[in-house]
This record gives C-alpha cells, structure tokens and sequence, in this order.
C-alpha cells in the first residue's frame, strides 16, 4: 500500500530507487516511467519513492504564477497507490529550500533521508540552488555517495511534457475525451457536498453542491458533463453542470451534480465525480420551463451515453 507523507516525517532505513518530479496528472506518459520506476525496485529489492515537491516550485518562486494543476495532491497519491508505487514523499517548497546546494540536496535529502541506491531522472533534469546542477553532476554524486544514475530518455520526456500540456488546454476547452484518452483514466474532481439554494430541486433536477478546497486544481470549461462517483461502494451516474446558472440570475460559478435516481443524504460527505464526457455549453434560457425542457433533453443524452459506454 502506498504512502503519502511529508519527507520530514518520513523514517525508513531501506535502499529506495527514487525519480523526482510533480507527475501532476498521473497521465500515461508518467505512467510509463512510474512503472519503470516500480519494476526497477521489485527487481532490486528496493523500496519505490517519488520524491515531489509542494507547493509547485512556480506557484513559491513566481508569485503572480496561476498555474493550475491536473490533481490535487491526495488524488495524485491515490493513482499513485493504484499502480503499486511505495512512497510518495512530498518535501515541502520553500524559497530557503531553492537556495539549497545542489550537493545539500543530494546529500541531505537522497542519500541521508532516503538510501537511495539508484535515481531514474530525466535527461534534462535540473536540480539545486538556481538549478544550476544536471545529470551529470548527479552521476559525480552518484560516484561519490555510493548510487547509479538511470537517464529518462529525450523521447520519454517528450511524452510527459506535451502531454500535460494538452491535458490542460483540453479541460480548459472542455474537451475531457481527449484529456481522459491522455491520462489513461477520467479527470476528476474530488470535494465537499455543500448546501446550495435548492434550485435544482424547484426543477425537479435536485442537485449536489460540491466545494473544493483546492484553489490550484484546475476546472473545466463551463458546461453541461455526464460523470460518474462512488457512493457508498455503488456506482451512481449523473450530470454536472459548472457555471453561473444564468437563467435564475447567478452571480458565481458553481459546480452541481443531479445524480439518476439516487436520493440518500450526502451533505458533508467528501466525494469524487469522474467527468466522463460533456453535453453542450452553458446557456441563459427565457424561461425556467426551457431549461427543464433542456435539462430532460440532457438527462437523455447522458443516460443514452450510459448504455452505450457503461453496462
């Protein structure tokens, strides 16, 4: 079972083979170094750690920095533990932290805090106070304090980066069947059901309100979504809209999901909404009655889908 915790905390004297990186997005270009990652420490005996750092180094180092990440960091654990990784070992970013040496870091956090016995880093990696020290330097360690040094390769790295870069602008743009086809598994927001005005219910489409506290994940284009959640070990689908409510005259953006033919009590309760696909846009309708025309039209788009993707 997989563990998240703060390196800090962390006390384990046992050989790690260790890649450093956010992974944000876990996606299938990620996925394919984690499992070289896995492989490589089943086959040597040692223990198989991410070594990621949090906050992101842009959102500590460039403060006007907005960037959005795919997961927050308990949903990129639970991926994480999906796949059989060991340890993900969040050290936490600060700017006295970025004025560490390169040698400090190695020294302190690698070899002291972690044995590692074997580092699987990126051609292009770059490490230490101004990032000033790459790979090779990290081989020189590496002779010194007694680890080998395995290079991701330019291909590889490739991979990863173009791919969270579509990831995002495809959830910007709403298209979740291409970010979902490049993370292998389907977006998620993951958050709080809250109380909100009762609307849906007056439209007979009662919804949950979901808050998330996460100001860094990122949220999909506004619109209309088919999803799917966990509920009490039960697979419920529904539809989600995020957006202003424009017809009863909304102020802020919310995020609702109706679930089909489902009616338990979910205030409080934390939950996972898997956005499976997207129906159309948000619109301002002239009246309530057309948007309970829309709303039945979307509920059978989405439970059309359903059938069709989902038995």
């Amino acid at each position: 079972m997989g563990k998240l915790t703060y390196i800090k905390t962390y006390k384990s004297i046992e050989p790690s083979v260790v890649t450093i990186g956010t992974f944000d997005g876990v996606h299938i270009g990620h996925q394919k170094i984690i499992k070289r990652l896995i492989d490589t420490g089943k086959m040597n005996n040692l223990r198989s750690v991410i070594l990621t750092f949090f906050p992101h180094p842009r959102m500590v180092l460039q403060k006007e920095s907005n960037i959005k990440l795919i997961n927050t960091i308990d949903e990129r654990q639970n991926i994480l533990d999906a796949l059989g990784l060991d340890y993900l070992l969040i050290k936490k970013f600060t700017k006295e932290f970025s004025r560490l040496s390169a040698e400090d870091f190695v020294k302190e956090l690698l070899v002291d805090k972690l044995n590692a016995k074997k580092v699987i880093i990126g051609y292009d990696h770059r490490f230490g106070r101004n990032r000033n020290a790459d790979i090779n330097d990290l081989k020189v360690f590496g002779e010194t304090y007694g680890f080998e040094v395995e290079e991701i390769s330019a291909q590889d790295i490739n991979d990863v980066a173009v791919s969270s870069t579509k990831i995002r602008n495809a959830i910007s743009e709403g298209d979740i069947n291409k970010a979902n086809a490049y993370l292998g598994y389907n977006f998620m927001l993951t958050g709080t059901v809250i109380r909100g005005k009762g609307i849906g219910r007056q439209l007979n489409f009662p919804t949950a309100n979901i808050k998330f506290g996460e100001d860094y994940k990122i949220i999909p284009k506004q619109g209309s979504y088919i999803v799917s959640s966990i509920i009490n070990d039960a697979t419920i689908y529904g539809m989600m809209n995020i957006g202003m409510n424009p017809t009863v005259n909304g102020n802020k953006q919310t995020i609702e999901v109706h679930f089909f033919d489902f009616d338990k009590d979910i205030y409080n309760e934390k939950i996972q909404v898997d956005l499976l696909d997207r129906i159309r846009d948000e619109e301002k309708f002239e009246s309530i009655e057309d948007l309970k025309i829309q709303l039945a039209k979307d509920k059978k788009t989405a439970l059309g889908y359903i059938d069709k993707h989902h038995d």
